[in-house]
């Protein structure tokens, strides 16, 4: 039985990742609070990993300033009671700033860590994904992390997982079960997660990121080469691979209409690919 078994958002672009036990659909279909901030240079172009491999030495962590939780928060993760924590590498000691209150402070310490004058933006609405069509949180299954992960010697399932920084992660089913979350005609295609209605769009297509250690941003070998070879070679003959511009794709894009705005999801949760979304 698919279920919901893993919730990830990512506050600020391109930065670690919080693991969520429930999380709220906004107007434009995002999760709430993902994506939120993201960090631009002094040419309004947005710093992140694809162009910076120097973030990926970035930690950080954050904290509900009321009960003092970071990483995991058991519950709704809420912006404005929230502190983020970064540190350096190399070093042990942490930074921690208000992302409201100490907001110049802490774009300083990102500038100094850049060695250039960056800001640090906020859209509350629809966040900063890479597909503004396609603002929904994305899907992959637990087992494609799994077997994915196998590729590669070394590299763990976490590791996979944080290299691929999904939103939404299905239990309960084989490896690219997600990959039945599109439709070969390009039509979208309707699922829901407990009462939430889903559509998914197009497989994912994957940028330089994954081929980096999520920890120091060192390059693994011939990653995308040997990822093509072991998609090509693992693709499940059901699928729709007209929807491919190529293999070097992982998790599914969606949408949700605009009825969806302010449910829940949770872990837990089932989830099953529905007939329509009326």
């Amino acid at each position: 039985m698919p279920y919901l078994a893993k919730i990830f958002i990512y506050p600020i672009k391109s930065l670690d990742g919080v693991e969520l036990e429930q999380g709220r659909v906004l107007a434009s279909g995002a999760l709430e609070h993902d994506r939120e901030f993201a960090i631009f240079d002094e040419n309004s172009r947005v710093v992140n990993g694809k162009r910076y491999s120097s973030i990926h030495q970035l930690r950080s962590t954050f904290a509900e300033r009321s009960e003092g939780k970071a990483g995991r928060s058991p519950s709704h993760f809420s912006i404005p009671h929230r502190t983020i924590s970064l540190q350096l590498p190399g070093q042990a000691s942490k930074s921690v700033f208000h992302l409201d209150e100490e907001r110049q402070a802490l774009t300083s310490f990102l500038s100094d860590f850049f060695g250039f004058a960056v800001t640090l933006q906020q859209n509350s609405v629809v966040g900063f994904p890479d597909d503004l069509r396609s603002s929904g949180p994305t899907i992959i299954s637990t087992a494609t992390l799994i077997e994915v992960a196998s590729w590669f010697p070394g590299l763990t399932v976490d590791e996979m997982r944080r290299r691929m920084r999904a939103n939404l992660e299905i239990g309960g089913v084989p490896a690219f079960w997600e990959d039945q979350l599109f439709s070969q005609s390009g039509d979208l295609l309707p699922f829901q997660i407990a009462d939430v209605k889903f559509l998914g769009v197009n497989p994912c297509q994957r940028c330089v990121v994954p081929t980096r250690n999520s920890l120091s941003g060192e390059a693994y070998s011939n990653f995308q080469k040997i990822f093509i070879q072991k998609r090509q070679a693992t693709l499940p003959q059901w699928v729709a691979s007209s929807r491919f511009k190529h293999l070097y794709s992982l998790s599914v894009n969606t949408q949700l209409p605009s009825s969806e705005a302010g449910k829940i999801i949770k872990t837990g949760d089932k989830v099953e690919i529905t007939l329509d979304v009326n």
